[in-house]
């Protein structure tokens, strides 16, 4: 079997920086030395690596890849592509596609796909309806990674908003509940009134006044509600306010039956980038204020926001046209989620360790990952290998979505993704994708 050494790095995981290497057996990591210490036996392969850190692989809970159905604007391949770039070795689809994931055949159909066409690990979700809950007892625990439950409008006839449906659904979903939180009627009536004072299509820049801080507690402190009463498992997804930073706790993670995930894009920009980015940054929750994004990042180290995601979203630009109402909301984050949260740990507001524990450790703990997440010994070969001080400029060339746009045009990154393993195989080499390699379905260790 290949022995593959990545030698003189900085390895950041557990809460630890130190200087070592890593040793990789077939799909699955062999031994971690610190400084000093020598591999038990010679290798095949070595990766100097002097001067990079060498991370585990980003897991982002939250990716929206449009397969199938809307592949016009991105896809199995393009967005695995995509995340391999940027570091991200596993993925939850969500379940809004064409046909939506709402059905067991529908859910088998996209494991298989994903087999064939997903350069990196994946698993998805089963979409809750106000009337498929029976199918819940015959979800499969050790691979779908969990059921999501839209609490607004943002998806069209997926919204539940049966209060008995509602109550089904966390008495009887037997796993972790992801819940996107906005309160509909709340959203109606801000809808009615913007209209009336601006017309059919405000301005973007009412968008988070439209989905304002009301629709999200409304929404989100019944979920909390509906999970203390039943005791299901829940999971808030992109987090967007401080007001609802009071409903969670500060408590380690395997303490609590009530965690929440923040979205890159809600701890990066604020409502006054409406500005100059327009419709780009129009995604549901909405941006907000400056102090929300600065409530959000401190929750990120005093453990009230468990995970940080993408929710990864592409659109063609030309779905983008228009004002708050009018213009698709979703936003394409995943290739630069990971050099985004290093340059926010550069700025102070968290440190590299918790970039990793947000956006690796914590996503295998909180949905249960059999070997995956940390740089162990016996855990599979997901790691990511990131060069800081080596500049770069988001451009047209470097983006692999599909949709072939990001909101951080422009931008000059100071960290760089330059390698990337997936079960010991590189997938990604200096901007080199090897479209050969396939990743592997996610299991889960449920009793």
């Amino acid at each position: 079997m290949n022995r593959l050494l990545i030698d003189h790095v900085r390895i950041i995981n557990e809460g630890q920086t130190f200087d070592g290497a890593v040793v990789i057996e077939g799909e699955k990591i062999s031994e971690v030395l610190r400084s000093g210490e020598k591999p038990r036996a010679a290798c095949d392969t070595v990766i100097d690596g002097s001067g990079a850190c060498l991370m585990p692989g980003v897991i982002d809970d939250h990716v929206h890849f449009r397969d199938p159905g809307l592949t016009h604007k991105a896809d199995m391949v393009s967005e695995s592509r995509a995340a391999a770039a940027g570091g991200v070795t596993s993925f939850m689809d969500m379940p809004n596609t064409n046909p939506q994931t709402t059905t067991l055949e529908a859910l088998e159909n996209k494991f298989r796909d994903a087999a064939l066409k997903s350069r990196v690990n994946y698993s998805f979700y089963f979409g809750a309806t106000n009337n498929n809950a029976p199918l819940l007892k015959e979800l499969d625990r050790n691979q779908v990674c969990g059921v999501k439950l839209f609490m607004g409008s943002s998806t069209g006839n997926m919204l539940v908003d049966r209060m008995e449906a509602l109550r089904t659904i966390f008495r009887e979903a037997g796993m972790i509940i992801v819940a996107h939180c906005e309160d509909q009627s709340v959203i109606s009536e801000n809808t009615r009134r913007y209209k009336a004072l601006y017309g059919d299509d405000p301005d973007v820049r009412f968008h988070p006044e439209i989905r304002d801080d009301e629709a999200c507690y409304r929404s989100s402190s019944l979920a909390v509600r509906l999970a203390e009463e039943t005791g299901a498992r829940l999971h808030i997804a992109h987090v967007s306010t401080a007001r609802e930073l009071e409903l969670f706790s500060s408590a380690p993670m395997e303490q609590k039956a009530i965690t929440a995930e923040a979205c890159v894009a809600h701890l990066y920009f604020t409502q006054d980038d409406y500005a100059t980015l327009g419709t780009r940054i129009k995604c549901n929750p909405a941006i907000k204020s400056a102090a929300d994004r600065d409530a959000l990042r401190r929750a990120l180290t005093d453990g009230r926001i468990d995970v940080i995601a993408t929710d990864h979203a592409p659109h063609l630009l030309k779905e983008k046209e228009g004002g708050a109402l009018k213009a698709v909301s979703g936003m394409p984050m995943l290739q630069f989620s990971l050099v985004t949260m290093l340059e926010m740990a550069d700025a102070g507001i968290l440190r590299p360790e918790d970039v990793v524990e947000k956006m690796c450790h914590a996503p295998a703990r909180l949905f249960a990952i059999e070997g995956r997440g940390y740089i162990r010994p016996g855990y599979q070969a997901d790691l990511v290998l990131v060069h800081p001080n080596s500049p770069w400029t988001v451009d047209s060339n470097t983006i692999l979505s599909k949709c072939g746009w990001s909101p951080l045009e422009g931008h000059t990154f100071q960290w760089r993704v330059e390698r990337t393993f997936v079960n010991g195989r590189q997938v990604y080499n200096h901007g080199q994708i090897d479209d050969d390699c396939r990743g592997q379905a996610l299991r889960f260790q449920r009793n």
